[in-house]
């Protein structure tokens, strides 16, 4: 052995075979050709120093389909076309109006009372029936109506009397006084525009006046103050001033109170279909004005006591 085999500690195989691993005996062997080449095994991290068994494998996950990779957008989208609709619902529920009319009414004329009559105040109107059940929105053929379908809900119709100012409009309106009417009482319109005070302070003061000197029923005697009279504001009509009883109106071009009184004296308690208890029919109403039954089965309701009127 040469002396630099010797320093390098190396034993040199013989001349003509390959270098190779020592054999796993330990005799110096060498492995065989193309064994360095190979991987060995790998060394064992587990804490104890033995192999582990089998191989770790990734997690495996399941493709998601489009509405669970984007369920939340799905779902944010339908809750805003839902706050959307809902939105829409309630602006046109609050921008229809409260009723409406076909027509402004205007009587025809009458004929001159005979000589010895007594002639009538105001004029028949076309009954327009008288069905409980109105709804917002309701459609009126004529305006102002002595008649028609209105409210049978405790506090919304018939309302309490006294005077309703220009924004009272969400309680004195037709489908709500109507009802008074069916129970006898009498109901003064007025129409708020540049051809009368009936807006102003002065306007209101002088129907509050009338309000508080208003005489009992002409044929029931009963005091002013429950359902009777009521003064509303009502824009769709031909003149600027109604007096109503059931299926008659008068209408007036100026305000006159002694008119109204006059009216009420004569026509109040004749025509309405609904009488109050133990009120008997007068002898003296006109035959059209006879007592029929109801077409609506459900019994009429009283006014409460809210809301009321802004003056009274």
């Amino acid at each position: 052995m040469s002396k630099s085999s010797r320093r390098s500690g190396r034993r040199v195989p013989p001349i003509g075979q390959p270098a190779g691993r020592p054999s796993p005996s330990g005799s110096g062997a060498p492995s065989p050709a193309g064994a360095a080449d190979r991987p060995g095994p790998r060394p064992s991290t587990s804490p104890t120093g033995t192999p582990r068994v089998g191989r770790r494998e990734r997690p495996r996950y399941a493709r998601q389909s489009v509405f669970e990779r984007f369920r939340t957008l799905i779902v944010g989208g339908v809750v805003v076309a839902l706050i959307g609709l809902v939105g829409a619902f309630l602006f046109l529920g609050a921008s229809q109006p409260v009723y409406a009319c076909t027509t402004d009414w205007v009587p025809d004329p009458t004929p001159t009372p005979g000589a010895g009559s007594s002639p009538r105040l105001g004029y028949v109107q076309p009954d327009q029936g008288r069905l409980h059940g109105a709804e917002a929105g309701q459609t009126f053929t004529l305006c102002p109506p002595a008649s028609g379908t209105h409210y049978n809900i405790q506090g919304r119709g018939p309302i309490r009397a006294g005077v309703y100012g220009p924004d009272d409009t969400s309680v004195a309106i037709p489908q709500g006084w109507l009802h008074n009417l069916e129970h006898g009482s009498l109901v003064v319109l007025y129409r708020c525009d540049d051809s009368t005070d009936a807006c102003e302070e002065s306007g209101q003061a002088a129907m509050r006046a009338l309000y508080g000197s208003f005489p009992d029923s002409p044929v029931c005697g009963i005091p002013p103050g429950t359902e009777s009279p009521v003064f509303a504001r009502f824009d769709e009509m031909a003149f600027p001033y109604a007096a109503l009883v059931w299926g008659r109106v008068l209408p007036m071009e100026t305000w006159d109170p002694d008119l109204i009184l006059d009216f009420w004296q004569r026509e109040g308690e004749r025509t309405n279909p609904e009488r109050a208890p133990g009120c008997p029919f007068p002898t003296d109403a006109p035959p059209s004005a006879s007592p029929t039954v109801s077409p609506s089965a459900e019994p009429s309701a009283s006014p409460n006591a809210e809301p009321s009127p802004s003056a009274s």
